[in-house]
């Protein structure tokens, strides 16, 4: 679930303005957070990657392997270095500013996982958010880019595993905004598998991968995402 590029630069201009009075420790743990991990208790367990004190090394880096492994294995190589920021207690999580959510993105700088989100899938889907949005200076609707996290990930809570994979059918238009889309899966818990469906349809159609990489390129030179996807 990634945080949309206007907030995350309005979320530093504050860091920047905040740092001296420590507000913005208060207001935006997770910028504070991906500034200063050992401020929240975190360590470097391999660069970049911050663990809570306790956790398992091992166990971490394995996850973050497999994930990585699962991003590189669509996009070939990556472009993203985010900053990996892991809890394994909900103390942890909540302090650096997660929620319910297993995992958060914050476009192409951060990932911060929950103790429910320390799993490849889990982690996957938020690095998908990451390297999706390193490679894109326009937008993609907020559909598309959490359909493509589930695909990229090979989540199987929302595809199956061979054939046309879609668990469930979209029946509505899918939401293109960040707070829509927040709003209708919290209403509907099919709203992630009906992404995943009308995305995994979509790459069918048009190419898969190199389909993804001819839209990043169509977008970032100023295409509207309907005609770059060549969606009705």
């Amino acid at each position: 679930m990634p945080v949309s590029r206007w907030k995350w630069i309005v979320l530093v201009v504050v860091a920047v303005l905040g740092l001296t009075t420590g507000g913005v420790a208060w207001a935006y743990p997770s910028v504070a957070a991906t500034a200063c991990p050992g401020c929240y208790g975190l360590h470097a367990a391999a660069p970049g990657i911050y663990l809570e004190k306790g956790a398992d090394p091992a166990h971490a880096l394995s996850t973050v392997s497999a994930a990585t492994r699962l991003v590189e294995s669509f996009y070939g190589r990556r472009r993203s270095s985010p900053r990996i920021l892991i809890c394994t207690t909900p103390t942890c999580y909540t302090s650096i500013g997660g929620g319910r959510e297993k995992g958060i993105a914050v476009l192409n700088q951060a990932v911060m996982l929950s103790p429910e989100g320390l799993d490849p899938v889990i982690a996957a889907h938020e690095l998908s958010h990451v390297e999706l949005h390193a490679r894109l200076s326009g937008e993609v609707p907020q559909w598309f880019d959490e359909g493509l996290a589930v695909v990229v990930s090979n989540d199987p809570r929302y595809l199956k595993p061979t054939g046309d994979r879609c668990l469930a059918e979209p029946s509505a238009p899918l939401p293109k905004s960040l707070p829509d889309w927040l709003r209708a899966a919290s209403a509907d818990p099919n709203t992630y598998a009906k992404a995943a469906c009308q995305v995994s349809r979509w790459l069918t159609a048009h190419g898969g991968r190199d389909g993804v990489l001819r839209l990043i390129d169509a977008l970032n030179a100023g295409q509207p995402f309907t005609t770059a996807a060549d969606l009705p």
